[in-house]
């Protein structure tokens, strides 16, 4: 306990840094996994080519190397920004390949005839996506988008690395002053602990909501 109440504002700060983290990659993840299963199921063979080349690459090359990417070879093009800036694009655009996955599948769950229908109303493709696909296939896809979310939360631990604030960068500052490792690690266990459960808790209400409203 004493390293809790001896550095509470360390890890508070940590833990704050990891919840920014969170939030803004999720959004980020969000809109950009929204973007790419519209194009993964768009009738316009580019926009399918290239949404189905996002999530491949994304998909399949280590997180790590994703952050090496952009937190190192965006400023060799003139492009820089603040770290935590470039720690929320890498994790953002690699969960995003994995939120377009999730969004696709319930899109498939959605008998072919809503969409045909829609289409004989004279809807668009956004319109009938929009209007008539994704509220169906939304309440399907709410649990796998929030384990994704948690998911995202613990990869954040990697930006630690990238001279980024977040929870668990705060064990080396804490090994240094010689407290003990264990109940260090404890400690920002829980703290990963409380958000996740959050996330979960706050997908669990939507699931629930969703499901009274059916």
């Amino acid at each position: 306990m004493k390293v809790l109440t001896d550095n509470f504002s360390t890890f508070v700060e940590g833990f704050l840094g990891t919840v920014r983290l969170t939030v803004y990659s999720s959004l980020l993840a969000l809109a950009l996994g929204f973007v790419m299963a519209s194009f993964r199921v768009a009738p316009v063979r580019s926009l399918r080519a290239f949404g189905t080349a996002w999530v491949t690459v994304l998909r399949n090359t280590p997180l790590t190397l994703l952050f090496f990417a952009v937190l190192l070879g965006l400023p060799r093009f003139g492009l820089v920004l603040p770290f935590q800036v470039f720690a929320v694009l890498a994790l953002g655009c690699y969960t995003s390949a994995f939120i377009c996955e999730a969004l696709r599948s319930g899109i498939n769950t959605v008998p072919t005839g809503q969409g045909e229908a829609a289409r004989s109303l004279g809807m668009t493709f956004g319109q009938t996506l929009s209007h008539v696909v994704l509220p169906q296939a939304f309440r399907s896809v709410i649990p796998p988008i929030g384990s994704i979310l948690i998911a995202l939360t613990k990869n954040s631990a990697i930006a630690g690395a990238f001279s980024v604030t977040e929870l668990l960068g705060t064990y080396r500052t804490l090994s240094e002053l010689g407290y003990n490792i264990i109940w260090t690690f404890f400690w920002i266990a829980v703290g990963y602990l409380i958000i996740t459960l959050a996330i979960s808790a706050l997908f669990n209400l939507l699931e629930h909501h969703w499901e009274v409203a059916r």
